[in-house]
């Protein structure tokens, strides 16, 4: 029998030998530094603060995070809302303009474009006096104002007929009296 054959049966060589006590010391070793970390309470301590401390910020991330992501969606919803408020007043004026046009006697609605037209050409007439005696900054102000009313021209004339209206109302009361 030779020594390959001895090692098959069973018999260790010595350098098998040391290689087993090797790998012995060092699950040894690994098993002295567990028991040693089990009893080093103060180690064990910091561990568990170091691991809840990195859960709580870990959390209030994440908290941060949902709380931008709720307040992007309701100012998103509160915009649209806005919106759609704003859309249904528009909506609301411009029916209460027409209504107050249709019940308006046609006497009173061409009285009021009479009215309309003579105030159309008195504001040409100061519109030219006022821009040959006022200063520039002035009649910059002044246009952009006169831009505002032409772009709000229905709720004007609806006022102005309401207001025509009322008086014409004020005054035939008046005279009956």
């Amino acid at each position: 029998m030779n020594d390959e054959s001895q090692n098959k049966m069973g018999t260790p060589t010595p350098e098998e030998l040391r290689e087993q006590v090797e790998r012995t010391r060092d699950e040894l070793g690994q098993t002295v530094e567990a028991l040693a970390a089990k009893a080093d309470i103060k180690a064990q301590a910091k561990e568990k603060t170091a691991a809840v401390k990195e859960q709580a910020a870990e959390k209030a991330a994440v908290a941060r995070e949902q709380a931008a992501e709720k307040t992007a969606v309701v100012r998103e919803q509160a915009a649209e809302k806005a919106a759609a408020a704003s859309g249904q007043i528009r909506e609301k004026t411009e029916q209460a303009a027409q209504l107050v046009k249709d019940r308006t006697p046609d006497a009173v609605l061409e009285k009021t474009a009479q009215a309309a037209a003579q105030v159309r050409e008195g504001a040409a007439q100061a519109r030219r006096y006022a821009a040959e005696k006022t200063p520039d900054p002035l009649l910059e102000k002044a246009d952009r104002a006169a831009t505002a009313a032409r772009a709000n021209r229905t709720p004007l004339i609806a006022g102005g007929a309401v207001l025509v209206a009322f008086l014409l109302i004020r005054r035939s009361r008046g005279r009956n009296r």
